[in-house]
């Protein structure tokens, strides 16, 4: 394979990747999300209670770790693919799921160097999640595509 393919490919994960790891820094921290979102709940509703903003906060920040290592996942699984037609799909999944794996790992080993920010391992599991859905969508898509392509 050439090496602007390989770019074509691996490029969109680094810079994925580079987006995650900024994400961990302290501008993303929970009190600095929070403030914002108390703002633009209150906006909408101003008798929310502290409560309910809370809730809603939490809910919202592990959506965005399912979020973040979703599109992980489908990029990894382009780049292991290289465009290839040949039906390799759960190898594919398995190593982008590694990776997804790492990355989470990684990520929140990172944090534990940013003062406003704390690492967990619940994250963790919650990014391998995102990976992990992105990989059953990945496969079937692939073979719907498969299918289609032999039709």
């Amino acid at each position: 394979m050439s090496f602007t393919k390989k770019i074509k490919y691996w490029f969109p994960v680094f810079l994925w990747i580079l987006v995650i790891f900024w994400m961990s820094t302290s501008m993303f921290s929970a009190s600095n999300t929070y403030y914002y979102i108390e703002h633009f709940l209150r906006f909408f509703n101003p008798a929310i209670s502290m409560k309910g903003i809370f809730l809603f906060h939490n809910i919202l920040r592990k959506l965005a770790h399912v979020t973040e290592y979703f599109i992980s996942g489908v990029l990894l699984f382009r780049a292991f693919r290289y465009g290839s037609e040949k039906g390799r799909e759960w190898r594919w999944a398995i190593l982008s799921l590694l990776v997804v794996a790492a990355i989470a790992a990684s990520d929140e080993f990172h944090q534990t160097f940013v003062v406003t920010r704390t690492a967990s391992l619940v994250d963790v599991g919650i990014d391998i999640m995102g990976g992990f859905l992105a990989q059953g969508v990945n496969v079937l898509l692939f073979r719907r595509q498969q299918r289609t392509s032999h039709s």
